[in-house]
């Protein structure tokens, strides 16, 4: 039981009924129908510079690659620009991961999309060389050490993880405050951020959803869960630039800048 007053499960059945309420904003319109167009195409990629720098900088030929978190699958389909295979991507929405079997289609690849709580996989998804997490992923989750033990589970000896996240610093600020540009929240709070607004990542007001809770997780326990999880922790870089919502764009390239976002790389060791 968390400070919700809900157990685990309960927080991650409520999350998973927003996120399948969110779907239907993001397969409409011009953005969605240039997706499925850009997945067809040679070398397809949504990853941005800070991303592709880091992806590139590793030797990914060959290696099975899966997504936690993998939304519609289009990051995970998009390191096969980078020489590896998009294996399997796990996210807890049905509706999103049928979007994703439509762009895979678009871009010939059958990766295996699983819809599963990450708490409570199913029997048989096997290791992989690469776990991809990004954006948003960390902080739907009510345990982190348990989720880093079920990360650590997928890697084979000797795989790689990449983490690109929201800076937890970043997370201290709403930018819909009279005052963003100080802090709203404790770097230290524990207890979630009850959200009854629609989730979508395009910057506009989709009016009410379904109840979620986010929570918040210093780096300290980022990197001790991830540590104590068994994988070797080989870097951890932090950017001044954001890679969430374009609303957080407020506090890039200002004289007292805050980190806005991080990559984490590890390795499982063989």
């Amino acid at each position: 039981m968390n400070k919700s007053g809900l157990s685990r499960q309960d927080v991650t059945a409520a999350n998973k009924a927003a996120w399948d309420a969110s779907a239907p904003f993001h397969e409409t319109g011009p953005e969605w129908q240039a997706l499925l167009k850009a997945a067809a195409e040679p070398g397809f990629s949504v990853f941005d510079a800070t991303m592709t720098k880091a992806l590139g900088a590793l030797d990914l030929t060959g290696r099975r690659a899966v997504q936690i978190g993998c939304n519609n699958a289009r990051e995970l389909l998009s390191l096969a620009a980078f020489g590896a295979i998009p294996a399997a991507g796990i996210d807890q929405s049905e509706r999103f991961l049928d979007q994703g079997r439509r762009l895979a289609a678009a871009a010939g690849q059958a990766p295996a999309l699983i819809t599963a709580d990450i708490y409570d996989l199913p029997e048989g998804i096997g290791t992989f060389d690469l776990v991809l997490i990004t954006i948003g992923v960390l902080n739907w989750m009510p345990d982190l050490s348990r989720f880093f033990e079920i990360v650590a589970s997928l890697m084979s000896p000797g795989a790689q993880l990449v983490i690109y996240e929201t800076h937890p610093v970043m997370e201290m600020f709403d930018p819909d405050a009279e005052r963003p540009h100080e802090p709203s929240f404790s770097y230290f709070r524990t207890e979630p951020q009850v959200q009854d607004a629609a989730i979508t990542y395009d910057g506009q007001d989709h009016g009410a959803g379904a109840t979620s809770y986010w929570f918040l997780h210093t780096m300290g326990e980022i990197v001790t869960s991830c540590a104590r999880a068994g994988v070797r922790i080989d870097s951890l870089q932090e950017f001044g630039h954001s890679n969430r919502e374009p609303e957080y764009d407020i506090y890039a390239g200002r004289a007292a800048q805050i980190p806005m976002c991080f990559i984490l790389t590890a390795t499982r060791e063989v």
